[in-house]
């Protein structure tokens, strides 16, 4: 399958990297490939300059947000959720349109330090934003919920028993997302929440997981028990 991924940090590394590894043809999208590539400092604390890090994975090549979109036949939205529109007018309305465009992203706004606060919230959402100014493309928020790692090896966890989360107004988009969530990476408990406006609750649920991070580390998640 063609894949786009827009965004070339860690989460956009981690996503590429496992479905370039289980046979998919990956073409990962930024602003200026020559910049992105000119860099040699690490991105953060453990995550690898993207010229380090598409040197040990030849098989994803990288190209502008408007080339990742036109490659895709399913597109991930991977950038920090504050830059997500700004990509994806660079991608362009048109290599969007029909697509599914699932979106990874989170609004959280760093600048005035750690923990950061959210840019925006109980009124709309990053996921909603997207569907507005992209009518025509079929997003499907989740795997927002949980670290990178968690996202592609659910099943290093309790065997994968715990949920994610899929918010969309496309139920056909929604089955298809679950379908490749299970094939892509294993994950076994996906609850469909509604429609793209549920994504304020999934986005608004990570200042609670940024506290529960500093308690636990990263790799963790939640399950949901009914009666």
């Amino acid at each position: 399958m063609r894949i786009g991924v827009l965004g070339t940090g860690m989460v956009g590394q981690v996503l590429a990297g496992k479905l370039a590894e289980i046979g998919n043809d990956v073409v990962v999208g930024t602003r200026d490939v020559d910049a992105l590539m000119a860099r040699r400092e690490e991105q953060r604390p453990g995550v690898p300059a993207f010229a380090t890090w598409v040197a040990q994975h030849p098989a994803v090549r990288v190209a502008t947000f408007a080339g990742a979109a036109e490659h895709g036949e399913i597109l991930l939205l991977a950038t920090s959720g504050q830059v997500s529109l700004d990509a994806l007018r660079l991608a362009g309305a048109e290599h969007l349109a029909g697509k599914i465009l699932i979106d990874v992203s989170n609004p959280l706004d760093f600048s005035g330090g750690f923990p950061p606060t959210l840019s925006v919230c109980n009124t709309d959402s990053v996921g909603e934003q997207v569907q507005r100014e992209f009518p025509e493309s079929r997003v499907v928020k989740t795997l927002n919920t949980v670290n990178a790692v968690v996202m592609t090896d659910p099943g290093r966890m309790a065997g994968g028993d715990h949920h994610l989360f899929v918010s969309g107004n496309d139920p056909h988009a929604k089955s298809r997302v679950k379908e490749l969530l299970s094939e892509w990476f294993g994950w076994r408990n996906v609850i469909d929440l509604g429609d793209i406006t549920t994504a304020r609750g999934t986005e608004m649920y990570l200042p609670l997981w940024l506290r529960l991070m500093s308690v636990n580390g990263p790799a963790f998640n939640i399950k949901v028990v009914v009666e």
